[in-house]
């Protein structure tokens, strides 16, 4: 019996490693995504937008806030960030990805930081 522990708990030990690295990338996703957010002259989401812990924001577009109920859908969200006037026309929000002003790796960080307000 004790030889069929060792397996096991090794295979616990590289399942557990993997998790801890899987949740140590999906943090600095998080934060990449916050940095662009919070970014004058990059992402610029609090020219227009309240973003809880952001400095100045603006009030053109809606408060930032529980991003996760509202767009439960994560393409949903990726597609505004890459092009609101495919949704809403009349959108003052610019089409981040269609004019190449965010990588679509900057997106999905932008969109992982949303998703935790």
């Amino acid at each position: 019996m004790p030889a069929l522990r060792l397996p096991a708990f090794a295979l616990a030990l590289a399942i557990g490693a993997f998790a801890s690295a899987s949740s140590a990338q999906a943090q600095s996703a998080v934060d990449e995504g916050r940095k662009l957010a919070f970014d004058r002259s990059k992402g610029n989401c609090l020219t227009c937008h309240v973003i809880k812990g952001g400095d100045l924001p603006g009030t053109i577009g809606p408060e930032l806030v529980d991003i996760k109920s509202k767009y439960p859908k994560r393409e949903d969200l990726v597609a505004i960030l890459h092009d609101e006037t495919q949704r809403n026309p009349l959108t003052v929000m610019p089409p981040f990805g269609r004019n190449r002003i965010l990588t679509e790796k900057e997106i999905n960080a932008v969109v992982d930081f949303l998703q935790t307000l």
